[in-house]
């Protein structure tokens, strides 16, 4: 598998924990209604987003190369 290949992995894998993490904060927050909880949820689903639209980019980037 390339470095690019690797890349592309390391990302998906990233997107799809922060997802998990926010999905469980949020199921946390629901029982308990603790800020804290509620705050990760937030900023796990942000960080996915952002790592997603990261992802998007790279591989727009890195198609266009020829190295």
């Amino acid at each position: 598998m390339s470095l690019r290949g690797v890349h592309i992995l390391f990302i998906l894998l990233s997107v799809l924990l922060s997802f998990l993490l926010a999905a469980f904060e949020l199921t946390v927050y629901r029982q308990g209604h603790a800020l804290v909880d509620g705050v990760v949820a937030s900023l796990s689903a942000a960080i996915g987003l952002g790592l997603a639209a990261y992802g998007i980019w790279f591989i727009r980037k890195s198609g266009k190369s020829t190295v």
